[in-house]
């Protein structure tokens, strides 16, 4: 049984829609960024959405460190943007944690995924950022207790009974040598946007 699930990869793979799945078959916690409260940004802040998406980090990490302290596992943590992944492997250190990066090897699937998405279930609706974010992670490098998975050509139930597999199954390393990676390796839509 793992304590942690961190669930990466590009807008439209189908992360959220893993995530409800996964929480129902393997129980525990659910946690996504949308989930923290809505807050006012201080007139001092330069930066609102680098604030932003800074507390919401905060806030799913002290989430998930408190479910863990009353003794909860499987808490599947997720909508975080991936430059963030680099420093998990340093915060968990020394715990069961899983990530589980979420990837299509084919590009029209996103595609259909994004357009499915427009106007019905909200989310990011830029399929050219999607595209390049997807891109990206699926060259990335793998982290400590970091597992990709490519959801090209799955359904719905084939990519959940993957993820339930692999977290069914997974033995996570403990104790390992690590340092954060070079940021370019890692997509930060906060970043991107030009709001630092």
């Amino acid at each position: 049984m793992l304590d942690f699930i961190f669930l990466t990869g590009a807008p439209a793979v189908g992360k959220t829609t893993l995530a409800k799945e996964l929480y129902k078959r393997l129980g525990g916690v659910y946690i996504e960024q949308n989930g923290v409260p809505e807050f006012a940004i201080p007139a001092y802040v330069r930066d609102e959405g680098e604030y932003e998406e800074r507390v919401c980090w905060g806030c799913m990490l002290r989430q998930a460190e408190y479910f863990r302290s009353l003794g909860l596992h499987n808490i599947i943590v997720l909508d975080f943007d991936d430059i963030r992944a680099r420093e998990i492997p340093l915060l968990f250190k020394g715990q069961r944690f899983m990530m589980l990066r979420l990837v299509s090897s084919d590009p029209e699937q996103i595609k259909v995924q994004m357009i499915r998405r427009a106007g019905n279930e909200g989310g990011l609706y830029d399929p050219d950022m999607a595209f390049k974010i997807n891109s990206l992670l699926q060259s990335r490098p793998l982290l400590p207790n970091e597992l990709c998975l490519d959801v090209a050509g799955k359904s719905r139930e084939e990519v959940l009974d993957e993820a339930a597999g692999l977290a069914g199954s997974f033995v996570p390393v403990t104790e390992y040598e690590y340092e954060l990676g070079d940021e370019k390796n890692y997509y930060s839509w906060v970043l991107s946007r030009g709001l630092r």
